[in-house]
């Protein structure tokens, strides 16, 4: 390509690194690129929402129906976590470059040759329902802005704009027994209360009215009270259902959002490697969701310790186990999550990264367990975050209260916290490097794509016209076939096998056929002890088959070897 491809490819970008899009923002950014580089970039269309809008999934490689090693990327499933969007398509955008021949992040020129081999499959906005009533109205939904459940005859908050100013926060009411006081330290912020605080108290509720009021007792606050299903609880990893985990849905896959991307999904055997984009916090979570890294394969935990070194070295943010630090109740572990269904159900090395490390911004230290940062926060930290927004974020995250006569409570104060942007994402202004960080860190990890190659061993005349023909199957990428050791046990990631065939009047005789099996790659991950100084050894020819097939007469051999999850190769060989 030339540099007017590249200059092109700037000229198209509508700002998605310096500001948040809307729904049609997004899928005009996919379509222009689609339009402009249609022999690298198209576009599928996985399902509709409710609200009629599409779920698109960008599709960047040469040739992408050839089925070959390939990953994906999701974004923003979590309605408020928008600067997900933003990544995903810098990614994509970062590809596209590559392709045009220019050099994104500093890929290594080798790095870079394996991600042109590799098929991107980008979904940039898994529930753009919910990101688009979160970025016109402010009002917090957790994945979709609709709720499905017969069970609403209770008193329960439904969060929306009260005093006509167009965005949904919170209200606060005077109460002696409130829990909440205004921080003398930074007026406007609410804080805990204490006992040396004197008042005045208050209730802090979502913006919005009350169903089924009483006129008498306030229901709790509840983050699904009017938009029942989360779509990351919702996938079939270990599913369970609304009793034992929050937002499951009504059953594995209710929801079209989540349907839609594991019926794509699972259609797609090549794919190795899955980013699912959330926010906020500052840290990539990886497998096992479940259980503790004493129940890991271990060469899949230390392929995921290279990739946790690549994120320290790239983005600042640590890797940590999502069963270990992860869980809101130690031990007990989220159920119906992607990430985890794509690890140990699809074979891919598969992650959350929490964009945005808001409490790196602060100055807080990582605690023991990484959730900790999020409930662990004292009166402190919270005036610190408030003193932030100040003097980095323009103020857009601490809103000032206005006094409002509520249709229920009569009069109530509304304003607060408008989490949108320097608290769930990342302010405009530090956008542009969160997407370049991340881009870095995945297109590294798009790299270790298994690369398989097919080559003549020999040939050998056995007499007459009778030969015997051997081959070389080589696996020389990084992974091997099968992605993670653990992913043998699935029934669907077959093997490898090697078949012939002749043409112009070559004939192979007896078998046509061969089972290779998997082959490892060069890559050993970090810290399995395969290196160490004083025992540095290299496995076997495990990384490689040599299969024999016997011919007769003259012509061109046809060798093609592979399996549906690394895609097929294809070699022709003259036998003389």
């Amino acid at each position: 390509m030339t540099t007017d491809a590249l200059a092109r490819l700037d000229s198209l970008s509508l700002g998605f690194r310096s500001r948040y899009l809307r729904h049609a923002e997004v899928e005009a950014q996919l379509h222009a690129w689609a339009a402009a580089f249609p022999e690298v970039a198209r576009l599928e269309v996985i399902g509709t929402t409710p609200e009629g809008r599409a779920l698109t999934v960008l599709v960047l490689g040469h040739d992408p129906e050839r089925q070959r090693p390939s990953v994906w990327v999701d974004g923003n499933m979590h309605a408020t976590e928008v600067s997900g969007s933003s990544v995903a398509l810098g990614i994509a955008e970062d590809v596209l470059r590559i392709h045009l021949g220019g050099d994104p992040r500093g890929l290594p020129a080798p790095a870079a040759a394996r991600v042109r081999e590799v098929v991107f499959h980008v979904l940039p906005r898994m529930s753009p329902d919910g990101a688009e009533h979160v970025l016109t109205t402010g009002g917090y939904v957790r994945s979709v802005n609709r709720d499905a459940r017969t069970q609403t005859q209770h008193a329960r908050w439904l969060a929306h704009d009260v005093d006509g100013d167009g965005v949904a926060l919170l209200m606060r009411v005077r109460d002696p027994g409130g829990e909440f006081v205004d921080a003398h330290e930074h007026p406007g912020l609410m804080v805990p209360r204490t006992l040396s605080d004197e008042g005045p108290f208050y209730k802090l509720y979502p913006e919005g009215t009350i169903a089924h009021f009483d006129g008498a007792h306030v229901p709790d606050p509840y983050f699904l009270g009017d938009n029942e299903p989360d779509l990351n609880r919702n996938f079939p990893s270990t599913w369970m259902p609304e009793s034992v985990q929050a937002g499951a849905g009504r059953f594995p896959l209710s929801e079209p959002e989540s349907r839609a991307v594991v019926e794509y999904t699972v259609a797609r055997p090549q794919l190795f490697a899955w980013l699912n984009l959330h926010t906020f916090g500052g840290c990539f979570i990886r497998p096992m969701g479940d259980a503790p890294d004493s129940k890991m394969d271990p060469s899949d935990l230390a392929l995921y310790r290279q990739l946790g070194a690549w994120a320290e070295e790239l983005t600042g943010y640590p890797m940590v186990s999502g069963f270990e630090e992860f869980t809101y109740e130690p031990d007990k572990p989220l159920r119906g999550d992607l990430s985890e269904w794509a690890y140990s159900q699809r074979g891919c090395v598969a992650y959350v990264v929490e964009l945005w490390d808001l409490f790196a911004q602060l100055g807080k230290t990582k605690p023991k367990r990484f959730v900790e940062h999020y409930t662990h926060l004292t009166r402190a930290d919270l005036v610190a975050l408030a003193r932030w927004d100040a003097e980095h974020n323009a103020s857009r995250v601490i809103r000032p209260w206005k006094t409002v006569t509520h249709p229920q409570l009569g009069e109530v104060e509304v304003g607060g916290v408008d989490p949108r942007v320097g608290l769930s994402n990342p302010p405009y202004e530090r956008l542009a490097e969160v997407c370049a960080k991340h881009s870095a860190h995945f297109l590294r990890v798009a790299a270790l794509a298994p690369h398989l190659r097919v080559e003549r061993r020999a040939v050998s005349a056995l007499g007459g016209d009778v030969a015997h023909v051997e081959i070389v199957v080589r696996n020389e990428g990084y992974l091997p076939t099968q992605v993670l050791d653990s992913a043998k046990k699935l029934a669907w990631s077959e093997a490898l096998v090697c078949e012939a065939r002749g043409e112009g009047g070559l004939v192979v005789e007896g078998l046509t056929r061969h089972e290779v099996g998997h082959l490892d790659g060069w890559g050993r991950g970090l810290f399995d002890g395969g290196s160490a100084l004083y025992f540095q050894r290299s496995r076997g020819t495990t990384g490689q088959r040599v299969v024999r097939f016997t011919t007769r007469g003259k012509g061109t051999l046809i060798v093609r070897a592979g399996s549906s999850r690394t895609g097929h190769v294809e070699t022709r060989i003259e036998v003389p």
